[in-house]
């Protein structure tokens, strides 16, 4: 990923960044947020599913302004590094064609202890999926016209509230501190 012109790495804040055409590397990602003080390392890769509401997909497009995109995934890393106190953060979003079963982003988190690594984890996607310039095609089989939407998921401003929420009482809550965080 270091030769990609669409990859951003701090390297004094541990933090990678990349936009890239070519199929994603889990291992790779995993081992750029690897450290001997990281307790935990989270991966969350997403993937390209077959269908969508009933309708068959044959694969996703994605497209981005890769300036701006790298900037919006530097701001999230910083956001998460922060704030659960983290040893490296890694995000990668692939551009392009994404077949089926193929990731179309890796977000992989290091930390201490687990508990900051899967909050983190989950809230860099979450960031992700209502912020990041990265828009997507979907093609479905037996459609000449495929769909465009924002890469978010379909049910936009609307939480499943049947489970606990991930939202913290305020933000300056400890992450390491599972008493002062948990969840509503």
């Amino acid at each position: 990923m270091s030769e990609n012109p669409h990859s951003r790495y701090i390297e004094d804040e541990r933090i990678l960044v990349s936009l890239t055409h070519s199929p994603l590397d889990v291992s790779e990602v995993v081992s750029s947020v690897k450290s001997p003080k990281a307790g935990a390392v989270v991966l969350f890769a997403g993937t390209t599913r077959d269908n969508f509401e009933g309708k068959a997909v044959t694969h996703l497009e994605y497209t981005s302004y890769p300036p701006l995109a790298l900037k919006t995934m530097v701001s999230i890393a910083r956001l998460v590094k922060k704030r659960y106190d983290l040893t490296a953060v890694s995000m990668t979003h692939r551009l392009g064609v994404v077949p089926v079963e193929e990731e179309s982003i890796l977000i992989a988190v290091s930390a201490p202890h687990r508990l900051a690594a899967w909050r983190a984890g989950e809230e860099a996607l979450e960031v992700c999926k209502t912020k990041l310039e990265v828009w997507k095609l979907e093609e479905f089989e037996g459609e000449e016209d495929g769909v465009w939407r924002a890469n978010r998921d379909e049910a936009t401003g609307i939480q499943d509230t049947s489970h606990e929420s991930n939202q913290y009482s305020s933000p300056s809550e400890n992450p390491k501190d599972p008493q002062a965080n948990r969840l509503k």
